[in-house]
């Protein structure tokens, strides 16, 4: 859906296409992850991430992130998913983005930011949960300079949050550390209408 703005340019009125995600009133969109262990809520902020918040939606809306697991967990880290099924097989995924973690938003508990490699600008489909306050991957105090970045927190489904951070892990077949041994699995993502 887009929304016509007029505007006034050199005494002309212009008719301005905008994405219905970008006018200011309505409410950020909420995307629900029906998990093997329960529902997790996320609002997202498109006025501070645009580009994030519309690559996670077109995974989702491409329902990509439908038989994902959670497959990195470390409690008093962060539960991180999305890019990988239960057999361990990592899904191709499009182009990476712009890393947009010079939006001031923060990396606090339950808070919702993109996974990447050591290229700042590599994130793809994963993210991760913060499970504790993690300032140290905000912009201002990263090590790279350049942070990881938020794009959304869990505003229902907490516990759920915090029963995944808990599960047994280990080592995967492929060496992975700190992966769940029993799957926690993303059945669904959809955006809350």
């Amino acid at each position: 859906m887009k929304h016509v703005l007029l505007a006034v340019v050199a005494g002309l009125v212009c008719a301005l296409s905008v994405p219905s995600v970008l006018v200011a009133g309505e409410k950020n969109p909420v995307v629900v992850l029906d998990t093997s262990v329960g529902a997790i809520e996320i609002e997202l902020y498109p006025d501070k991430a645009p580009e994030t918040v519309k690559n996670f939606l077109g995974y989702v809306n491409d329902k990509f992130y439908d038989g994902t697991i959670f497959h990195r967990v470390i409690p008093t880290f962060m539960i991180q998913g999305g890019g990988l099924t239960a057999d361990m097989k990592q899904k191709e995924t499009k182009d990476p983005i712009k890393n947009e973690a010079a939006n001031g938003l923060k990396n606090e508990k339950y808070t919702v930011a993109m996974a990447r490699k050591g290229d700042p600008n590599s994130a793809t489909a994963q993210f991760f949960i913060n499970t504790v306050d993690n300032s140290f991957l905000d912009k201002a105090q990263a090590q790279d300079g350049f942070g990881y970045c938020v794009f959304g927190k869990v505003t229902k489904g907490t516990e759920v949050v915090d029963a995944i951070k808990i599960v047994p892990t280990g080592k995967a077949a492929n060496g992975m550390p700190n992966c769940p041994l029993q799957a926690v699995t993303i059945k669904s993502a959809k955006v809350k209408l």
